[in-house]
């Protein structure tokens, strides 16, 4: 009996420990062994971007193998946009704009913020990153926080990085990306 006990406790903390590795995003606990969608899902800051993905008809690609990077604006982000732009982008005649600007936030790798750092670094201070959207953004640092320039110079701040997925990795940021016009 004693045994077992201890056997539960050890697979609690390891639980536990699981969970502390990833943060919590949009009061949301982050798995690692979910994919992106399947943790997007549950962020309560993502709700648009989950919306905007399910209209783009992005689902099953970001539940894919990957390796994905995806900058993931929240609802505040897309609220900075002019009044009207996301239920324009969201109706069914508008999507191929509306999947130019998702894939736009999306990087065909699995790049954590210490080796976009190193990248940054490298590069003296900015680093272009290409999109599998085709945009090319700039990576960029604002003392330890990550920031990417996208094509019409808007600058969006990583808020929450390194939220490990099954197929990559999420950074939260505070702004939508967009294309060049």
């Amino acid at each position: 009996m004693k045994t077992l006990r201890m056997a539960t406790a050890i697979l609690a903390l390891s639980t536990v420990a699981a969970l502390a590795e990833n943060p919590m995003v949009g009061g949301a606990a982050m798995y690692e062994d979910k994919n992106i969608v399947e943790n997007a899902v549950n962020s309560a800051d993502h709700t648009t971007l989950v919306a905007a993905v399910q209209a783009a008809g992005l689902v099953e690609t970001l539940s894919g193998a990957g390796p994905f990077t995806v900058f993931a604006p929240t609802n505040e982000a897309f609220a900075k946009l002019p009044a009207g732009t996301v239920e324009t982008l969201l109706k069914p005649e508008n999507k191929d704009q509306l999947t130019k600007i998702l894939t736009c936030h999306v990087v065909a790798a699995n790049a954590m913020s210490d080796a976009i750092g190193k990248m940054i670094a490298d590069d003296k201070g900015m680093h272009p990153v290409k999109t599998v959207g085709g945009c090319e953004f700039t990576a960029m640092m604002d003392g330890d926080k990550i920031q990417i320039k996208d094509g019409q110079n808007n600058v969006a701040t990583v808020t929450i990085a390194d939220v490990k997925q099954s197929n990559g990795v999420i950074h939260v940021i505070d702004t939508v990306l967009l294309p060049a016009s």
